[in-house]
């Protein structure tokens, strides 16, 4: 089997073969990266216009192998939403909303999903398991269903009810725990040790920031190979920032972009804000935030496995961490949906309430464009 990459630790010199069913670094347990031997030449952007609107029509920036067909419910495509009366409220020139909800499964998850199903199938997985805050687990649910293989998702029992009937409807196997994500994390390790499931947790396998990567990538495309000033991006265990992170520096690199690359804003809740409290105290990593809670259930991540990868990437690209009360990321979340008709997630509304408090900061100008992300469909967390 012939790959066109390999793999790369986050961590420490390590580099791998892509074969088997990696899960993170052997040496340090850092989470792996996934290196390509070239970049796609900038003339293959003429190819774009003739394939479907999905994610995979970037399949060159993918791990994804000559004449394979990947495990796709046709994720991505997403729509780039100009918000002019929002823009106009912030104080800034130009702002989008990329609009995750409108993915197969409801939120973001499902291009990650997509991409770790593809190759986890391919190197022989017999079922997975997933922890999940609520989304991962509905998309684990329907891509393993879409590979033919079983799921079993651990969740907190606070999980928003509607996205339990998600997981449900898809016909995987759901536990709830009491605890957090990182309490259900051991639980589905354990589950994998005793049964042999691959595990899918955030960034204990390398592709589904893969999948995330092309967030950014659709992004430069739907501007014209324009690159936005900054992107607010709310942030849980931070494949999507990360991925985002990888695919501007990429595009830049490859000569498909010019200028440089969009400052990154991670936001946080205040209950539960481990990367911010690593990024005020310049940390080179987060440590466990106690006590996690907040109504925005993805972002109620004590303990990111990628820590150390998300705050590299706020500080190469001159970007910030901050954290926004539950009640203004919920107020926020209602105004995209008065203003600008987006049903967004309690996550999306946290960029919103992100980008008034960068404003009054200065760190975002009046003259400057900004992407928010929208990471999943309000509806989903509404009884």
């Amino acid at each position: 089997m012939t790959y066109h990459w390999s793999l790369t630790c986050s961590g420490c010199p390590t580099d791998a073969a892509p074969d088997g069913l990696p899960t993170v670094c052997p040496e340090c347990g850092a989470p792996w990266l996934v290196r390509y031997e070239r970049a796609p030449e900038p003339g293959l952007k003429t190819l774009l216009a003739a394939r479907p609107w999905t994610m995979w029509r970037y399949r060159e920036w993918l791990p994804l192998l000559d004449g394979e067909a990947p495990v796709t419910l046709g994720e991505g495509g997403t729509p780039l939403l100009d918000a002019p009366r929002l823009a106009e409220r912030a104080g800034v020139a130009k702002l989008w909303i990329k609009d995750e909800s409108m993915n197969p499964t409801g939120s973001f998850k499902a291009r990650g999903l997509s991409a770790a199903v593809t190759r986890a199938r391919h190197a022989g997985a017999q079922g997975f398991t997933v922890p999940t805050a609520g989304n991962a687990g509905v998309a684990t649910s329907a891509y393993g269903r879409r590979a033919g293989l079983p799921v079993h998702v651990f969740a907190p029992r606070t999980t928003p009810p509607r996205i339990l009937e998600q997981v449900r409807t898809f016909g995987a196997e759901l536990q709830l725990l009491d605890g957090h994500i990182g309490d259900c994390g051991k639980a589905a390790r354990a589950h994998a040790a005793a049964h042999g499931s691959f595990d899918m947790s955030t960034l204990r396998e390398p592709y589904r920031i893969e999948g995330k990567k092309t967030l950014g990538l659709e992004v430069a495309e739907q501007l014209g190979w324009q690159l936005p000033d900054a992107a607010i991006y709310p942030t849980g265990g931070g494949t999507g920032l990360i991925g985002m992170w990888i695919a501007f520096r990429d595009l830049l690199a490859a000569g498909w972009v010019t200028g440089k690359a969009p400052r990154l804003y991670s936001v946080q809740s205040e209950g539960c804000a481990p990367v911010v409290q690593a990024f005020e105290q310049r940390a080179s990593r987060t440590e466990p935030w106690p006590n996690p809670e907040t109504v925005a259930a993805g972002l109620r991540v004590p303990a990111p496995l990628g820590g150390p990868i998300i705050l590299r990437a706020l500080e190469e690209t001159g970007g910030e961490a901050l954290a926004v009360s539950d009640e203004a990321l919920s107020r926020a979340a209602d105004a995209m949906a008065t203003s600008e008709a987006v049903d967004a997630c309690p996550e999306g509304g946290a960029t919103l309430a992100a980008l008034h408090t960068l404003v009054q900061r200065g760190s975002i100008g009046a003259d400057e464009s900004v992407v928010l992300f929208n990471t999943g469909a309000g509806w989903l967390y509404r009884s």
